[in-house]
């Protein structure tokens, strides 16, 4: 198949910084793609890199863009190197758009994300309004004892029955990743308490995955991995040096769309699919994804929409005045 291919580039500022151990983020940038088929049928892609989380950087992908004729083809697209992972899923994407999409989740699969900090204690009721019964707090960026605070005022004040994951994004040291774990395994032997720790998520830095996979068999409270499994082959990678807990996939910057679907069905593991803010066009291909792929019902991570303003008519603007 032979395509007429097109692109723009995108930003959209977050309604507030989003705070992580990575740091602060004000910016979303990514790039929307067009591919039109011979028989003028429309596909749309989106490139939505991290790379501080191990995806290609912007520019990256916009060299790409930009080097590329104006018509390609099913074997340029299915060409695209590892080393362009939001590129193979914004490509392959755009190209698969439209195959049916069974229906769209309701609020109550999807986990919502809290700010960092005392924030949290204030945000969780608005979602919870909203439908949401999974969030997802993030810790490792202030001090542990001030976390810890923060934390216990989270358990008490959440509904029982609400399910809550911590993460860390590889920000915590193998001692406070102990306290972490410690915390939450007696909060689980509290049954005056019934909030669900669903899991923390990449307590430890990537390169420390022996570290991670050790405590994962130490503690009750489950561990999800996620900067160690952001691209394909580091998700079989850790496959094959024997993690068998949870994988946090963000279709986004994991690579082909293709590729992770024949490793999911091959091995069967136990996924988290979740956002990398995106907007609605890669959202729409990563949904359809967590529906063929997710295995034990757990919410998916794409309650984002509160990080950004609701604009209905950017993406046409977008389009309609570069």
């Amino acid at each position: 198949m032979r395509y007429q291919f097109k692109f723009r580039p995108y930003q959209r500022k977050f309604l507030r910084s989003l705070t992580t151990n990575h740091g602060k983020w004000d910016i979303r940038e990514g790039i929307i793609l067009r591919l039109t088929d011979e028989s003028g049928k429309l596909g749309w892609g989106e490139i939505a890199p991290i790379s501080w989380f191990g995806s290609e950087t912007l520019e990256q992908a916009l060299d790409f863009c930009r080097q590329l004729p104006v018509e390609i083809t099913d074997e340029i697209i299915f060409s695209i190197p590892d080393e362009l992972p939001a590129c193979q899923f914004g490509f392959e994407s755009a190209q698969e758009w439209g195959s049916e999409f069974l229906s769209m989740p309701h609020a109550q699969s999807f986990s919502a994300l809290l700010a960092a900090g005392e924030a949290a204690v204030n945000q969780w009721e608005t979602l919870w309004q909203k439908g949401y019964r999974t969030f997802k707090w993030k810790i490792g960026v202030y001090a542990i004892a001030h976390e810890l605070e923060i934390f216990e005022s989270l358990i008490q004040t959440l509904p029982a029955f609400t399910k809550l994951r911590l993460d860390a994004n590889g920000g915590l040291t193998y001692e406070e990743a102990n306290l972490w774990l410690r915390t939450c395994d007696n909060l689980k032997a509290n049954a005056e308490l019934p909030i669900e720790i669903e899991f923390i998520e990449q307590p430890l830095p990537v390169e420390q995955f022996q570290q991670m996979l050790e405590l994962s068999t130490s503690y009750e409270t489950a561990i999800a991995l996620d900067e160690s499994v952001a691209t394909l082959g580091q998700l079989a990678a850790c496959y094959q040096q024997g993690w068998r807990g949870i994988f946090v996939i963000k279709p986004g910057i994991v690579g082909s769309p293709s590729r992770l679907r024949k490793f999911c069905h091959q091995h069967q593991i136990d996924t988290v699919f979740s956002s990398v803010f995106e907007t609605a066009i890669a959202r729409l291909a990563a949904l359809k994804l967590a529906a063929e792929l997710s295995q034990n019902n757990r919410a998916i991570g794409f309650g984002i929409d509160h990080f950004f303003e609701q604009e209905e008519t950017w993406f046409q603007s977008l389009w309609n005045n570069l």
